[in-house]
């Protein structure tokens, strides 16, 4: 089975107003050979976003780690599910192998070891009896940004929720971590709660990347820079039910999204975790500002 998400690659009508959104979003541009735009958190010696030039805004592949025997044993799933390997896009990087998911995304299997990034000291915040933060101070600082720590889940659109969620626990090992309905349906290949969520619409789409930051003050904080620059409209701070985690979600140049995270629910590999189907009315959030009318909405579509 696949370990780990290490990176999504979106082919963007303009590569310089994308890197100046992820670079004012936080991550950090690596310079490469081609005319390929790649980018990184801070924290981890790897690229997770890459924006190749194209027509329109659209999914150019998804890359997965599976490591040392989980490699043979994914290729072996695959054959088995019945999908062929294929040829990888133009300029796609280089190793693993390449299948096309039943939407006609390519996703690329690669036997990497995940990287995580190095823990961040404890948390210091008060709460009624426990207060580690002493003689200190805890407002953010005013120049404060956010600094995402890495990837950890991205969540596209599908026609066929049903036929894209079989692929991916069939032929690439990830496990149900809960579902809404026929709505949505979060899947996972590592501890985090979900690596991938699939949500129905009538044509296939990136809805958006979602990344890790230290804590509340992070997410707000990166917020507040991404409202100085221009950046809007977004969604938050809120927090949801599916996942638990809060979320603030900012909108792409091309009507996409980037989400900053914190506080995922962490679901250990050895752990009887069972799927919950949940109620349409939990499918969104637990509280936040009211979800705008355009956060659903696949602009590929």
């Amino acid at each position: 089975m696949v370990r780990s998400l290490l990176h999504y690659a979106l082919e963007v009508p303009d590569q310089t107003v994308g890197q100046r959104f992820y670079q004012d979003f936080g991550l950090l541009h690596t310079t490469g050979r081609d005319d390929v735009v790649r980018l990184r958190p801070g924290p981890l010696d790897r690229v997770q976003v890459l924006l190749y030039g194209g027509p329109k805004k659209r999914l150019h592949h998804l890359a997965f780690a599976a490591p040392g025997a989980d490699y043979a044993a994914t290729r072996r799933a695959v054959e088995r599910y019945g999908a062929p390997e294929v040829d990888p896009p133009a300029g796609a990087p280089e190793g693993g192998f390449w299948v096309r998911d039943p939407d006609g995304h390519p996703v690329n299997v690669r036997d990497e070891e995940p990287k995580p990034p190095p823990p961040d000291p404890p948390l210091a915040m008060n709460s009624p009896g426990h207060a580690p933060r002493q003689v200190r101070r805890g407002a953010p600082p005013p120049d404060m940004t956010a600094a995402p720590r890495r990837l950890g889940h991205v969540l596209l659109f599908t026609p066929d929720l049903e036929r894209q969620l079989d692929f991916y626990t069939r032929a690439l090992g990830m496990k149900l971590s809960d579902r809404c309905q026929k709505i949505i349906t979060f899947l996972r290949c590592s501890t985090d709660h979900h690596n991938l969520a699939l949500l129905a619409s009538p044509a296939p789409g990136f809805h958006h990347g979602s990344f890790e930051v230290g804590g509340v003050d992070e997410i707000a904080m990166g917020a507040v820079r991404m409202r100085e620059r221009g950046w809007h409209p977004s969604w938050g701070l809120g927090r949801h039910v599916i996942g638990s985690n809060f979320f603030y979600y900012i909108r792409d140049p091309w009507g996409s999204f980037a989400e900053y995270y914190f506080d995922l629910d962490y679901i250990p590999e050895t752990c009887a975790w069972e799927p919950r189907d949940w109620p349409e009315s939990d499918a969104l959030y637990r509280w936040g500002p009211a979800c705008p009318a355009e956060f659903g909405v696949n602009t590929e579509a």
